[in-house]
């Protein structure tokens, strides 16, 4: 039992003999085995106030007051780059407060904020979100179990985004070189699951998208649909240049357009994130450690995966409509 329970038996059980008329505490302390102490300390609560509610009043007063309190939500609110520093002279300055950094900072995690550096993403131009609600618009009802999903990924060696719980964690640390090697890797994937990968280290161009196109999407793409089948790709220029263009045109059923700017509406990009991450975890210490290690794990995804990353479309769909082009969460 804690003690907070403890207490409210013993408020319970001498308030109960108060109001049947035993007023003694030696008679109470005889029935109860509570402490006369604790016995004679009700009774007078009782004698003054005709309850044994807590008082109130104890302990140190809150650092911070309600309009403190509010006036740093406003704060936030207005500017959510301000740094706990300048709150604090704020504070100071509107309200005379003595109010530490430490406080502030307690208060503002209780109230659910996190101080976190925001993730790179790229500028979207007012035409470009138009373009994608359009594109969202015409094509939220496709069925896209037809559709294989391309793109082109780099993995490079020595990540550092894998978290470690640690008691000590500014002694954790993880040797990374200067100069990382990186391999280029294509893939193909659909509601059957992963299609086909290609690594690569040159750069990539057009001739030789087209040489992956040729040997290893149309193979794949041929035995699983034959005819039946629809090609994702992005405005990559190297996707759009003339050689490009001719090779699909003659070999590919269907071209799906894209939107620009729109790796989040593509869901080969989660299977790149999980990918990543697992091969990370798998610590590659050599450029032929890694193209093995990412071609092992992307080749044995979770058909499932797959599947409900395609099968989201949909969504993500409806959430470009509904966040006005603006990027989606996925």
């Amino acid at each position: 039992m804690t003690s907070s329970s403890k207490f409210k038996n013993h408020h319970i059980s001498i308030l109960d003999y108060w109001n049947k008329g035993v007023r003694s505490a030696p008679a109470i302390h005889h029935k109860t085995k509570i402490p006369l102490r604790t016995i004679y300390y009700n009774i007078n609560k009782l004698k003054q106030t005709d309850s044994l509610k807590h008082r109130g009043g104890n302990g140190r007063p809150r650092a911070l007051c309600a309009i403190e309190k509010k006036a740093i939500g406003q704060y936030i609110r207005r500017n959510n780059e301000i740094t706990i520093n300048e709150i604090k002279e704020k504070l100071s300055t509107t309200y005379r407060s003595t109010v530490s950094a430490s406080t502030i900072r307690r208060h503002l995690q209780r109230s659910g904020y996190r101080n976190v550096l925001p993730r790179k993403t790229h500028i979207l131009t007012s035409d470009d979100k138009q373009r994608r609600i359009q594109w969202a618009k015409k094509h939220k009802n496709d069925d896209f179990i037809r559709t294989i999903f391309t793109d082109e990924c780099s993995f490079q060696l020595y990540r550092n985004t894998v978290r470690r719980w640690s008691k000590c964690p500014n002694n954790e640390v993880k040797p990374i070189p200067k100069n990382r090697q990186k391999i280029h890797v294509w893939g193909a994937v659909s509601t059957e699951g992963v299609l086909n990968c290609h690594t690569f280290k040159c750069n990539l161009n057009g001739e030789y998208y087209v040489h992956i196109l040729k040997n290893y999407l149309l193979p794949a793409a041929r035995r699983q649909s034959h005819r039946n089948w629809r090609l994702q790709q992005d405005n990559d220029p190297k996707h759009r240049s003339n050689i490009c263009k001719n090779f699909i045109q003659d070999h590919v059923p269907e071209l799906l357009d894209w939107p620009s700017n729109s790796p989040d509406v593509n869901p080969i990009e989660n299977i790149w994130s999980i990918v990543k991450r697992k091969v990370e975890k798998r610590k590659p210490k050599n450029i032929d450690e890694l193209e093995r290690f990412l071609v092992i794990e992307l080749k044995n995804i979770d058909i499932n995966i797959v599947n409900n990353c395609i099968m989201s479309m949909k969504d993500r769909c409806l959430s470009l409509i509904s966040s006005k082009g603006e990027r989606i969460k996925y």
